[in-house]
């Protein structure tokens, strides 16, 4: 299993880092846009769209709206899809203190047009943060990573309270609280030494002071948090434990950009 996970990540690395890299950001925009197109395909088969035709068609739809966005309706600003995005992850995070529930009706369709804004916007926040360069972009990825570590270290060695025992009961509370003390650790010597700026952090801490950066910062790993136990609850409730087989060893394209969802968005709109 190990063998698996790493032959699968150093074939995303090889594929990933040269255009991160060394292409211009539209090749960016098309690999985040593939991505969001397998996540949509996932998506679809966990709302349990008919047919084996329905997350196919769920997957086109996400990609058209995800390049209408270039040009119509408000001729590339996409600071209205990001303004939709945070409207939907507040009706995520309803839907998360609701716990599990079976899937049906109204909470369906719910579930289905929820993900036709959020995997958008996660596209054209990758894609906006990528215009500051390429460190900007990272910083925010580095964000949801270390918040991740650092939860899952923590976790383990205190985690007493169950963040969201009946979604997801490996997460405490104590381990939230370590991985955003070490973000905020991260932030504060990013923001205050300069090093690789430009990056979010860097940006924030000169535009808004240290107090009002780290207090946004903090928000950022609530909401990877929250994109995290959404796609958990997501799974959940139709009872699978990844949303796809796509990646060997990692699950699916959503298992690895659930935190990212509502956070590059997030991120994006803060600096707009």
């Amino acid at each position: 299993m190990l063998l698996t996970r790493v032959i699968t990540a150093v074939c995303l690395l090889i594929v990933i880092l040269p255009i991160l890299f060394f292409a211009p950001p539209a090749g960016l925009a098309g690999l985040v846009t593939v991505f969001a197109a397998l996540a949509a395909w996932e998506w679809g088969r966990l709302v349990r769209l008919p047919g084996w035709w329905g997350p196919i068609l769920y997957a086109v739809v996400v990609v058209m709206l995800t390049i209408a966005w270039h040009d119509i309706p408000f001729r590339g600003d996409v600071r209205p899809l990001f303004h939709g995005a945070v409207i939907a992850w507040v009706i995520a995070w309803a839907l998360l203190a609701g716990g599990v529930r079976e899937l049906h009706g109204t909470r369906r369709v719910v579930f289905t047009l929820l993900g036709l804004v959020m995997l958008p916007a996660f596209v054209h926040g990758a894609i906006e943060l990528r215009t500051h360069g390429i460190a900007f972009l990272l910083s925010v990825a580095l964000l949801v990573w270390a918040a991740d570590v650092g939860a899952y270290f923590v976790g383990k060695a205190i985690g007493r309270r169950k963040l969201a025992p009946t979604i997801s009961p490996g997460k405490s509370w104590e381990g939230a609280i370590g991985g955003a003390v070490l973000v905020a650790v991260i932030a504060t010597v990013a923001g205050i030494t300069h090093w690789f700026a430009p990056t979010w952090f860097s940006h924030e801490f000169d535009q808004r002071g240290a107090v009002a950066a780290l207090a946004l910062t903090i928000l950022l790993v609530a909401a990877s948090v929250g994109g995290d136990l959404f796609e958990s609850l997501l799974k959940r409730q139709v009872g699978m434990k990844d949303s796809s087989r796509l990646l060997p060893g990692h699950g699916g394209v959503l298992d690895r950009i659930d935190a990212l969802l509502p956070v590059f968005p997030l991120a994006a709109l803060l600096i707009s």
